[in-house]
């Protein structure tokens, strides 16, 4: 088995670590990757801030809109972020102020609006994107150990026979 995940000195141990609280087997295993995942969130806010320039929800706003070439409805990136409406009006006003989207209005809807990234969006996110996939793959090595994996297997019992994992 490998040696458990090393964290900075300042940084305690995540509760749901030991297993001896109130929560199901389910729901702590929920929440032993949401540590983990804010972790990595963490980790990956300065190197975004620093190589594009924006927020992190406004960075998640740019990763939605990349893998839609076409666009989104606003309301649709809302419901995939799970952000109110009002607050992704407000990121996507700052992210169209710095040219990095477009917003126009959807044909034969009048309230519906489409945003799409600009060009200049596209080449930040093709400049940054190997410094960030580096950051993400550092921050998952140092914050994904044995009990986050062993709580994802419970969570996805069929993750747990994958070939893949085991290899690793």
């Amino acid at each position: 088995m490998a040696d458990p995940v090393e964290r900075p000195a300042d940084q305690p141990e995540c509760p749901s670590m030991q297993g001896a609280g109130l929560l199901p087997p389910e729901l702590r295993a929920w929440m032993l990757l949401l540590a983990a995942t804010g972790a990595v969130e963490q980790e990956l806010r300065a190197v975004v801030k620093g190589n594009l320039d924006v927020s992190h929800d406004e960075f998640l706003v740019l990763c939605l809109l990349a893998e839609e070439p076409a666009g989104l409805r606003m309301t649709r990136i809302a419901e995939l972020l799970g952000r109110p409406k009002t607050r992704l009006t407000y990121q996507i006003a700052c992210l169209q102020h710095a040219g990095l989207v477009t917003r126009q209005s959807v044909c034969g809807d009048k309230r519906g609006v489409e945003v799409a990234l600009t060009e200049k969006a596209r080449r930040l996110l093709k400049e940054a994107s190997e410094t960030l996939s580096e950051t993400v793959k550092r921050a998952l090595t140092q914050f994904v150990g044995p009990a986050q994996r062993e709580a994802m297997c419970a969570l996805l019992p069929d993750l747990a026979a994958s070939p893949d994992l085991e290899a690793n």
